[in-house]
């Protein structure tokens, strides 16, 4: 049976199931990834399971989001982290060597591989043909031990492009075209998966970025096949002898389908706050910047840099407008400043960061208030910044440059410089730096783990009980993502490894009192409308809500990390039979559920719930795996029980 590349990796590497949307299946992994924001966690995690070494081909440990040492935190996480990392034969890539996708990119990623990240922008892997998901952090964990990972099989989501993108218009505008058409919930259950003549002129970092900033569509991943942009990729890095190819079938099917002419597309812009709030450029143009960002986990790589270059060379940025630069990795930066890039930068008034996700992530680079950012990142959801009621759009770097020079956002083809688009040609050779990636070797295996006092033991989590009595202690609406239940930024990332201090800011921008309110109820639940726990694979957004009491969650629909973490942790994930009972609930309201242990351990998908005199039904659809995980109280339990 003719395969597309999404089914070819799936064959490859299936473990249980069968093929079958919707049902779900295990697959092994061959790479896993962690960045310093959830990996301290997941560490924490792989070691309350006793293993002495991992046991997957291939562990990377990257440090890219708490780079700012405002006090002991941050740095005792990284000791910890790199410690931990020797002691189990993890590579560990140095704060200031890169942001974690990037830096695979160019070091370990290998076309039809797969990869599982505690990040949800790991499918950026997508550049280079691996079938790479978000997860969170337990679930990395596991498949560090060997495990294999767990999901609902996908429908494949074939998008044919034709043409070529037309001058000013890149990758990123590829991207927010497929927002525009999908939004941020449309391929929930999906592999995007491309193919088509149009794919072949986009370079591997132009297919990284629009891997990356797929996951806004609540995709479970995004693919392109491996073809001569690849083998010139892993060959200007070195890696030649990694390269394989891997096409779709001729007379490969697909689940749906969908068409993109590359030719004619026009620059795009996602309008706060959210990613697929996207017009074309000209349709907000006009509109003052105080901030531009170029750079983070999308758009940070040498080709998109250079082409910036390029066009602020020999101009200044406005002179209200701050001009910030955060290269993708070292080795980026290394290779613009070999190329005479550094110098025209400074000259356009441009601030040039280290390579790490900064801004992104809330960890310094947050607007002042009622100020315009133009970014480059693959996210906008509100406060996400680090400022309330922020304005940050999220666009191509072409239009991000366009504005610093002009100070207001523009169409960069209304650009008034007497100047050709800059094509910049993919290198033959680039210039390679692995000097701050730290390889692991059997001489670590006597490396004694370094534990800072902010580092605290996991916390132990009940089984569930026999009956369910819980109060609602908070109501929210749809597209709640988990920037909204766990606040990132530099004031909440450094308590990652401390569940007992980072609960304090459980739904902390939209209810300053949760925490508090918690402590007083005792068992309690969420209300959530559709999409709920949409963005960052970030499992404390799970994890910390349970150490407070959360025993369920009843909403109109979940994304699907987000699910995945509540089985993880305990948390009934429910979700309304009839979504009209959304609005019948209120805060404050006591649930009831008789008898839950009993009908999760006989597979009931209906859940009675109780509410004073009235009762609704509850619908819970999960796997019998993630049901032995809400008996037992979490996945950790479990394991811990089976090993």
């Amino acid at each position: 049976m003719p395969s597309n590349v999404t089914r070819k990796v799936l064959e490859r590497h299936l473990v249980e199931g069968r093929l079958v949307p919707g049902e779900e299946i295990a697959i092994r992994i061959d790479h896993t990834l962690l960045q310093d924001a959830t990996g301290t966690m997941a560490m924490l995690e792989f070691e309350a399971l006793g293993l002495d070494r991992v046991r997957v081909d291939l562990a990377a440990q990257y440090v890219d989001h708490n780079l700012l040492q405002t006090d002991f935190k941050n740095a005792d996480d990284h000791r910890y982290l790199q410690s931990a990392c020797a002691r189990y034969g993890i590579h560990f890539s140095r704060p200031g060597n890169g942001i974690s996708h990037q830096v695979h990119l160019e070091n370990f990623g290998r076309p039809g591989l797969t990869l599982l990240g505690a990040d949800s922008h790991t499918p950026a892997a997508a550049g280079l043909s691996m079938l790479a998901m978000g997860a969170g952090g337990l679930d990395v964990a596991l498949a560090m031990a060997g495990r294999p990972y767990y999901l609902p099989c996908p429908q494949v989501l074939g998008v044919k492009l034709l043409g070529r993108l037309p001058d000013w218009v890149s990758a990123k505008d590829v991207v927010l075209e497929m927002l525009r058409r999908y939004d941020v919930k449309g391929c929930l259950g999906k592999v995007v998966e491309y193919y088509g003549p149009g794919v072949a002129t986009l370079s591997v970092e132009d297919r990284a970025v629009i891997g990356n900033m797929g996951t806004e569509l609540g995709a479970t991943s995004s693919i392109f096949p491996s073809d001569e942009q690849t083998r010139a990729y892993l060959h200007a890095q070195g890696r030649g002898d990694h390269w394989q190819p891997l096409v779709a079938d001729a007379d490969a099917s697909y689940d749906e389908y969908d068409e993109i002419d590359l030719e004619g597309l026009e620059p795009l812009i996602a309008c706060p706050s959210s990613p697929g709030n996207v017009v074309a450029v000209r349709e907000v143009a006009g509109i003052p910047v105080d901030q531009v960002i170029i750079g983070s986990s999308a758009n940070s790589g040498l080709k998109d840099l250079l082409r910036v270059v390029r066009i602020v060379e020999g101009r200044h940025s406005a002179p209200n407008t701050d001009f910030h630069i955060n290269p993708g990795s070292r080795q980026v930066l290394e290779n613009v400043a070999e190329s005479g890039g550094i110098l025209p930068l400074m000259m356009a008034g441009a601030k040039i960061h280290q390579s790490g996700c900064l801004g992104c992530i809330g960890m310094g680079q947050a607007p002042g208030t009622g100020q315009v950012s133009l970014r480059t990142f693959p996210r906008n959801f509100p406060g996400r910044s680090g400022t309330k009621d922020d304005q940050v759009y999220l666009c191509s770097p072409e239009t991000a440059a366009a504005a610093a020079l002009r100070g207001v956002i523009t169409d960069p083809r209304d650009l008034d410089f007497d100047m050709t688009y800059p094509r910049i040609e993919e290198p033959v050779q680039r210039l390679v730096d692995r000097s701050s990636m730290v390889f692991p070797g059997e001489e670590g295996f006597a490396t004694e783990v370094l534990r800072g006092p902010n580092i605290k033991p996991f916390p132990q989590l009940d089984a569930l009980p026999e009956n369910l009595r819980v109060t609602v202690a908070i109501k929210v609406g749809d597209n709640i993502s988990t920037d909204g239940i766990m606040p990132a930024g530099n004031k909440v990332l450094p308590l990652r490894s401390n569940i007992e201090a980072i609960s304090e800011y459980v739904f902390y921008q939209l209810d300053p009192e949760f925490h508090a309110r918690c402590r007083q109820l005792g068992d309690v639940a969420v209300i959530g409308g559709d999409n709920y726990g949409q963005g960052s694979s970030r499992e404390h957004a799970a994890l910390a809500p349970r150490y407070l009491g959360v025993r369920l969650k009843l909403a109109k629909s979940f994304a699907r990390i987000h699910k995945a973490n509540l089985c993880n942790f305990g948390i009934l994930p429910l979700t309304f039979k009839n979504p009209s009972d959304y609005d019948r609930l209120l805060q404050g309201a006591v649930l009831e559920i008789d008898a839950v242990r009993q009908r999760l351990e006989r597979g009931d998908t209906e859940i009675p719930v109780r509410v004073g005199g009235d009762e609704i039904l509850a619908v819970l659809d999960v796997s019998e795996r993630q049901r032995a995980s809400l008996l037992a109280g979490g996945t950790l339990n479990q394991v811990r029980q089976e090993l």
